[in-house]
Order: structure tokens, then sequence, then C-alpha cells
């Protein structure tokens, strides 16, 4: 895929979004606005925000939100699975399909409410005055089908009868136009994989990101606003696949020995001698795959690929398998909302491909943002003293408390409470409707528990690329906080996740996991090294010289057993920058450089 216009769009489409909602922002706060009279509740929710979180956050979220919904709306289009173009004209027309159909007098009934279909009209035929009745149609048609879509993807299609919708951009028909940018950079050829939604995000924060790094230079500390964007690096492709298949691939063959899944799986390493210790896997449904890190789901998509070729060879029926994979096998965990919404789309679009009536299905991704959550004490107290103190233990009410930092320090908090889930049921069943005060507390309590049980230890697999980030980086609460909790690793954050994995994989547990190489020679590592030396074996690593990941640092990707012999000999290889070739991929794997061609001479010879 060429990135190069993905790239230079999603920069300038950051900047573009951002400067015409600033300017609908500033239309729609002016004291004799028509907003104020039509849609007083929306601009008083759009002033508490900018009094809660600064106007320049509410432009940035607004502007991503839109950013990702007009991709999104790209990508079904060409894909053929909105049943009009939304964003989209037909073959050798410019205007968008769902605006020519409604100028014809055809406007889907389904999508679009009869009063909104009326005042579409009105504004099309002249009856409604307007200096741009086209423009002010296609606003209406593209917030319809927004709410259309709220139905299927609530994630990334929430409601949006609120601010967000006020700040659409008004210019959405012309040549300069953003949906004319986004028409020209995602092409059907660019939209032919989800993976163009993963790039997308990337560039779309890279300038971002820049700032956030010169601001570094400068001695200034990464906020917890800022880490998502501080830390994204969308992973390539063939890495994805040697991690994914050398860990989940690798599991189903130990429990399949006669599977023909390795003929499949290019970067597959089969183990030199016979494991007999593994986790014991009775049906495809017990794999739980997690990427505690899972931006914006790459990991998981091509995870849901081989998920599905492990599933066909079982025999399941293929129209079952889509939902299967979703509802039992995979789970991400992200600190970006707008990142995480993209995780859950990406895979959403993975089932639709493969299963026509899939948005019928009513299956949502298992993908967990996780958010700052706080606690009155007494508040909380009357909250457990009403609902019943009894199911509260005190490992419980701990985890309550763990979370009031979740934006800092993400998916490396290891929850005291463990196994929640029947409490979630508990309390999922409680009626709240007459307390009206406590339910409030009572969803905030739902919501740390959920994202507890996500960060529970129950995944076969845990495969990730983990931020990278070092302590001169860390804002001081997570520097202190990461010294106390990951006194081994505290010295990046790739290196405390790297600890993190164990934990959320049981006894004979695969974690892949892409990272900075420094963990192997440093002396700030040793415990960690010792930790892994100890407690893991190492199945295979494919160390990665200077820029073979775009990056001026050589990397690791390592395939680690928990409970695994220490004496058991992994497979290793070095990739240099000079083996991969024009398509972002390897030559040949393992690629036959000196150093491997050395090794193996070395290795056959011991």
């Amino acid at each position: 895929m060429d990135t190069s216009k993905l790239k230079k769009f999603a920069q300038f489409a950051r900047t573009s979004l951002m400067e015409q909602v600033g300017l609908k922002l500033d239309t729609v706060l002016a004291a004799d606005s028509l907003a104020r009279r039509e849609r007083a509740e929306a601009v008083k929710a759009l002033a508490k925000a900018i009094a809660a979180i600064s106007r320049e956050h509410v432009i940035e979220r607004v502007a991503y939100i839109w950013f990702n919904r007009f991709c999104a709306l790209r990508f079904m289009d060409l894909n053929r699975y909105t049943r009009v173009g939304i964003v989209s004209p037909t073959e050798g027309q410019f205007q968008p399909e769902i605006l020519a159909e409604a100028k014809m007098g055809h406007i889907d009934e389904d999508m679009v409410p009869a009063s909104v279909r009326q005042e579409i009209q009105a504004l099309l035929s002249g009856r409604s005055p307007s200096r741009n009745p086209q423009g002010e149609a296609y606003r209406l048609l593209v917030v319809a089908a927004c709410r259309d879509w709220h139905k299927n993807m609530p994630f990334l299609f929430q409601p949006i009868d609120d601010y967000t919708e006020l700040l659409l951009p008004d210019d959405l028909l012309s040549g300069n136009s953003i949906l004319a940018y986004t028409r020209e950079a995602m092409t059907p050829d660019a939209c032919e994989s989800v993976e163009v939604i993963g790039w997308l995000y990337q560039f779309y924060i890279s300038e971002k990101k820049d700032q956030i790094f010169e601001g570094l230079k400068k001695s200034e500390k990464i906020t917890p606003n800022n880490i998502a964007a501080a830390t994204q690096l969308f992973t390539p492709n063939w890495i994805v696949r040697y991690l994914v298949q050398n860990s989940l691939g690798r599991l189903w063959l130990l429990n399949r020995p006669q599977s023909r899944l390795a003929e499949q799986m290019e970067y597959y390493i089969p183990p030199e001698q016979p494991d007999t210790d593994f986790l014991k896997i009775n049906s495809p449904e017990d794999i739980k795959v997690c990427d505690p890190a899972c931006g914006s789901g790459h990991m998981l998509t091509y995870a849901f690929d081989l998920l599905y070729d492990i599933y066909e060879e079982e025999g399941h029926d293929p129209s079952e398998i889509p939902e299967k994979i979703l509802a039992h096998n995979l789970y991400g965990i992200e600190l970006d909302e707008r990142a995480g919404e993209l995780a859950a789309f990406a895979l959403t679009m993975k089932a639709r491909e493969r299963q026509r009536r899939f948005f019928n299905k009513g299956i949502r991704p298992n993908i967990c943002v996780l958010e700052k959550v706080e606690f009155d004490d007494e508040v909380l107290t009357e909250y457990m003293t009403t609902v019943g103190k009894d199911l509260f233990t005190p490992e419980l009410r701990e985890t309550l408390k763990q979370f009031d930092e979740a934006d800092n320090f993400g998916s490396l908090i290891t929850p005291k409470a463990t196994n929640v889930a029947d409490t979630i049921t508990t309390l999922e069943a409680k009626d709240m409707g007459g307390k009206l005060f406590l339910a409030e507390s009572h969803q905030r309590v739902l919501t740390v528990l959920r994202m507890a049980d996500y960060l529970s230890p129950r995944y076969a697999v845990v495969v990730a690329n983990p931020p990278y980030m070092g302590g001169k980086g860390m804002n001081p609460r997570l520097s202190a906080w990461a010294k106390q909790n990951y006194p081994n690793s505290k010295s990046d954050l790739f290196a405390m996740f790297i600890e993190r994995g164990f934990d959320l994989t049981p006894k004979y547990g695969y974690s892949a996991m892409v990272t900075m190489q420094s963990w192997m020679f440093l002396s700030s590592y040793e415990s960690l090294r010792e930790r892994i030396l100890s407690e893991t074996s190492i199945e295979c690593m494919a160390h990665m010289a200077n820029m073979v990941m775009g990056i001026a640092f050589g990397t690791a990707a390592t395939v680690l057993k928990k409970g695994g012999s220490p004496e058991s000999r992994g497979a290793y290889c070095y990739v240099k920058y000079e083996d991969i070739g024009e398509n972002n991929m390897p030559v040949e794997f393992p690629p036959r450089n000196e150093r491997n061609l050395k090794a193996i001479k070395q290795r056959g010879t011991a």
C-alpha cells in the first residue's frame, strides 16, 4: 500500500477540520446564533464542555470524531456496505450518490425520518429559502446516515443530537471540501483492506506526536491526554503476522498436530523438539486473544483472519464464524477513545467482509477504552450500603479506587479483584430507577468492574506493540507509580508491558510483543531479564536493526511462553534494513544475511 498520499491527506485533514470546527464553534456560540434559538440544550452542553476541558480540546475532539466517521463512511461506500453512497458519488459523477438520489426524489425512508425528508425536499425544491440548499440538504442526509449507523456501530456513530452535530463543517460538497480530499486519498485500491484505517489513524496524529517530542527536547513531560499520540506506532504487516502466527498459530498446532494451518503461515517457526507442556484447548471458542494496547486494531484484525481459518478447519458453519470470533476470541484494550472506535470498526469490517448479514447480528467487538473514574468516599459507601455491602470484598473495594488515574496508567493497572464477572451480572440486575441520586454511582461502579474484567488474567495469547516511553518523558505521577508497581521495568513503558503480558496469561499462555531491543542488554533491565529467564521460555525472536520498523533504533519481536522451560532453545533471526523489500516486507524469511548464516552454521555444529 502506498501510504504517502494517505499521510499527506490525514495531516491536512486534521488541520483543516480543526480550523473549520473552530469557525463553526464561534458561529454557534455567537449571541444571536440560530443554534441558540433552535438547539439551546446542545449549545448549553457545548459551553459546559468548553468550561470543563477547554475550547481547544473540544475542537480537537470533534474534528477527530468527524474524521473517523468520514473515513469509515468512505470505506464502507467503496466496499458497498452502505445501501447508497454516503460520501461517494457514482462512477463519472461528482456529488455524493445519496444527494444525487435525493434530488431525483429518492430518499431512503428507513434511514431518514419523515420530518427530515420533508425538510430536505423543501430545500431541494426551493420551497425553503436557503443560500446553499444542496449543502444544507446534504448535511441533513449525512447526519441522518450517522444516526442510522448508530444501530449497528454505536461505538463509532454515537448519537449526535448534541454539539457534535452542530459543529459539522459547512463545506462538504465543493472541490476543496474535506470529503473531496477524503475521496481522493481513500481510493478503491487503498480501501481493499481495512488496514488503511490504521495508517490514517497514525498519520492523523503524527503532527501532534512531533509537537510532543519537540516538547520533550525542552524537558516537558508527557501528560495523560498526550500519551496515546506520543506512543502510537503502526506495526508493519509482516511483524503482526510473525507475532500472531508464532503465538496463536503455535498454540493451535500444539493442540491439533494434524492441522494444516502451518501451510498458510509464512512466518511461523516450528519448534525444534516436540512440546508436551502447552495450554490445552478443547475448541476454538476457548482461545482468548488480547491486545492490551490495541490502537486501531491491526494485531486483532490479522488474528481474526487466522481464527477464521481455525474455525473453518474445525468444520464450523462459515455464516456463524465471524460472530463467534468477535463474541468469544478477540479482546482489545486502549487508552485513546478514537483509536478504540477504529479498532472496533476494523473488526466489524472484517466480520462484514465474511458475512453479508453481519450488521443484523447485533454483535459488538470486545474493545475496552479505559477511562478515569473517581469516587467520593461518602457517596460510594452509601451506594455499597444500598446495593449490599456483602458484594464488595476488600479486594473489590480497592479495585474501585484503582482507576482514578486510568488515563495515565492504562493497561498497566493490575486489578486487586480478578474474578468480577459474577459481581457485574449481579449489579446489572439491580434496579436503580427509584434511586436517581445513586444511579450515577451505579454506572461508575459498573464501568470500573468492566474495565477490571478486561484486565484480568484470562487470555491464552497476549499480542501487542506496546507504547514506548522512557522515564525522561513520563509525567511525575506516572514515573512515581511505575517505580512502585514495576520496579524491574520502570525505565520504559514497553518494558512494563512485557511484565504485564505475563500477568494477563495463565501458565503456558503466550505473550508476543514487538518492543525496543534495550531490555536484552541494558543493566537497568537486569532484573527483568532474570524474571523472563526464570518464568518463561523464549519461543522465538526476530531481532531487527535500525529503521526496519521505520524508527531510528533497533527492535525485537519476541514470543514468550509463561511457565515454559528456560532450558528450551528458541528460534532466533536477525533482520537488517537491507532485508526489507519495496513492499515493506522481508524479501525472504528468515533473511539469509551473513549474521543468520553464521548462527545457523554455529548451531549446526553445537
